[in-house]
């Protein structure tokens, strides 16, 4: 099973493979791999008994700025866009709340492994069986190009932003990285 990660403007992915789009512009039912599509009750981790609509939204609710702390309010947005929010607006972040309630800040890396990994893989794993199948699938019949705004799918990488196409591709390979 071939399955590569190729940025949203790649030229050549097409040439060689199936080419699926699992970016917040990509068609249904490929968009709903993006963090930003509101699946809705997906467990905020460390933060017993509550639910965000997406992970982009459980992930910008925990940050922690300069000038402003957690945002609840995230947790219900049910749009795709105006989730970030960002140091322009309230100062240098600080780190991501180690859960809704808690007083300890995680950095970058404990970030992603306890916040965005958990929340992410709920999402696969309860809200898109049916299109993991479906790309299984393809991939079973030749090689699939995953389109996404950036590649890195390591987590440790803190250089660039986390690849949810990425996250994808090890999800299927199982090869899940560890929190």
């Amino acid at each position: 099973m071939e399955i590569r990660v190729a940025h949203h403007r790649t030229k050549t992915a097409a040439a060689t493979a199936t080419v699926v789009d699992v970016t917040s512009r990509g068609p249904h039912p490929w968009v709903r791999f993006s963090p930003f599509y509101p699946h809705g009750g997906i467990p905020v981790p460390l933060s017993p008994g509550a639910t965000g609509t997406s992970v982009e939204a459980i992930w910008q609710a925990l940050k922690v700025f300069e000038t402003a702390d957690v945002d609840r309010a995230l947790l219900t947005a049910t749009r795709m866009t105006g989730l970030k929010r960002t140091v322009r607006r309230h100062g240098p972040v600080r780190g991501h709340r180690a859960g809704l309630d808690s007083p300890d800040l995680l950095d970058y890396e404990t970030a992603r492994r306890r916040i965005y990994l958990p929340a992410y893989r709920h999402v696969l794993d309860h809200h898109l069986t049916d299109e993991l199948a479906r790309l299984r699938k393809l991939a079973e019949s030749g090689p699939v190009a995953l389109l996404d705004y950036t590649t890195n799918g390591d987590v440790s990488d803190l250089s660039k932003p986390l690849s949810h196409a990425a996250l994808i591709r090890l999800h299927l390979l199982n090869e899940w990285p560890t929190g």
